[in-house]
């Protein structure tokens, strides 16, 4: 996985930050996007973050994932 790949949730993932569902559990399992960022370093020094890759569904829309829960549906 790299950044700009199009990638698929593909486990079923509880999160409670969609805009379109705010302060309510949403499934995200299924939901395509965009990848902006996986985070390795911060100011330079090596990290190891839970949830390290950042995916962006729509202009309003973006969460943290691991590689495990996503699959790649097209590579940049």
């Amino acid at each position: 996985m790299k950044v700009g790949d199009r990638v698929r949730v593909k486990q079923s993932i509880i999160v409670y930050v969609n805009p379109e569902h705010r302060n309510q559990p949403f499934d995200a399992k299924g939901l395509e996007g965009e990848i902006l960022s996986i985070s390795q370093d911060w100011k330079g020094r090596p990290i190891t973050p839970n949830l390290p890759v950042l995916v962006q569904f729509s202009k309003k829309f973006k969460a943290h994932f691991t590689e495990e829960e996503l699959e790649v549906i097209q590579e940049s």
